[in-house]
């Protein structure tokens, strides 16, 4: 039997699904998050870079190292395990530890990380998080703790996964510079859904984060949208008027179509990514399954509140960007079929001036062509006079009655050979 020959990219698309596995987590224990991004053309940053940043963090607990061109790595570093992960924006380190610190999130959690080490970064912080987990023993502790721990305003606060765990967070930076993350897992509750847990908080506030970026990217670009906007409708209200300067009105919507192309063009991929991470904040709230603890809001409605009113100005704006790039491109082509339709006019008008022109012309050269036949006809016949005058004396023939033999003769003759010339200068 034939053997069947695979696809080159077979078994790496196929192990691609299973490159980023939860990490088994054992309540109590605590995890350190963090995620870099380069300020600019994160997309297009070497990758070599970051995995050799990753190595010199190995290199200094004895681990081993990452295969070539790996996005993901995860093992033990000390007495702690840490996981990496190579994003398309972004890279994110989450080292996880037994046990938590008598004093909840602690920031010396981060210590793990050297702090040369990390002023090395290629990149600047995004967002980093604490996150401690607790047994659910009882509801009796988990109330003051709530109150303890995060902002009441803002805090958001859930029993998901089929009531086997509470999550908790306010979505603020503590004094220490991180955002801070509760989870409260029942005795019963396997080591992999606890790692789940862990994970999709650290996803959905990375991806919360990123997607903040689009609004300030909207927020930057707002003056100059407005003053663009403002240009665009002086221009089109002088549309409506006299075609006076309408080549100039022309060239000035041309810019302001030209201004708004490159603005789009540099915001494309940014407006882009937000609505992929917005989708995958979502994705990753609606998979924990999320049931209302004791009437507080929960991270969907948190979310809706203030999440969603970010993401639809950000949609605002791209749609405003879209809306005046196609309002200019349709002025322009209005204008320029306008500019088009006088340049016609200017055209017949000239050709007009032209057919005059050639008519005065043809008109003197057929006068030219008059005086030249009596010119030449003049002198034609003094000369036939001349010659023949032996021969009229002869003849006893008037030179009075010669001439006015002679004369419409040569006047003929001329005129014939004159217009010969023009028929074949015609030709």
């Amino acid at each position: 039997m034939a053997e069947l020959k695979d696809h080159p990219l077979r078994y790496a698309l196929a192990n691609e699904l299973h490159a980023r596995p939860f990490p088994p987590l054992e309540a109590p224990c605590r995890a350190a998050y963090v995620a870099i991004k380069r300020p600019e053309e994160a997309a297009a940053r070497d990758r070599d870079v970051d995995r050799a940043h990753l190595i010199d963090l190995l290199d200094r607990f004895g681990a081993p190292h990452p295969q070539p061109g790996a996005t993901h790595w995860f093992g033990q570093i000390g007495k702690h395990q840490l996981k990496w992960e190579s994003h398309t924006e972004f890279v994110t380190y989450t080292v996880f530890g037994p046990g938590n610190a008598e004093r909840p999130f602690d920031a010396r959690t981060f210590e793990v990380f050297p702090e040369e080490w990390l002023d090395r970064a290629p990149g600047v912080r995004i967002t980093s998080a604490l996150i401690r987990v607790e047994m659910w023993d009882g509801e009796a502790d988990i109330r003051p703790k709530l109150d303890d721990w995060f902002v009441p305003e803002s805090l958001a606060a859930s029993v998901v996964l089929d009531r086997t765990a509470l999550v908790a967070g306010d979505f603020r930076i503590d004094s220490a510079g991180h955002m801070r993350f509760g989870v409260f897992v029942k005795p019963d509750t396997g080591p992999r859904r606890v790692g789940r847990i862990v994970q999709r908080l650290c996803e959905i506030e990375t991806y919360k984060a990123m997607s903040m970026l689009g609004l300030a990217r909207v927020r930057e670009l707002g003056p100059t949208m407005a003053q663009l906007d403002n240009e665009l409708t002086t221009l089109m209200g002088q549309m409506t008027g006299s075609s006076a300067g309408a080549e100039e009105t022309l060239g000035a919507l041309l810019k302001i179509s030209s201004e708004l192309e490159n603005i789009l063009a540099r915001s494309a991929f940014r407006f882009g990514a937000t609505g992929a991470y917005e989708a995958l904040v979502t994705q990753r709230i609606a998979v924990l399954r999320e049931e209302r603890y004791h009437g507080r809001q929960t991270f969907g409605e948190f979310m809706m509140r203030r999440f969603d009113p970010a993401m639809r100005t950000v949609k605002a704006g791209e749609g405003r960007l879209h809306a005046m790039s196609e309002r200019a491109m349709r002025a322009g082509n209005l204008l320029r079929t306008r500019v088009d339709v006088e340049r016609s006019a200017q055209n017949q008008d000239l050709l007009e001036s032209m057919n005059h022109r050639a008519d005065l012309q043809l008109r003197l050269q057929r006068t030219v062509e008059g005086l030249s036949v009596v010119a030449i006809s003049y002198y034609a016949v003094n000369l036939a006079i001349y010659v023949l005058g032996p021969v009229g004396a002869e003849l006893d023939v008037s030179k009075l009655v010669l001439t006015a033999v002679v004369t419409p003769v040569v006047i003929l003759a001329v005129w014939a050979l004159i217009r010969r010339l023009r028929r074949d200068m015609e030709r």
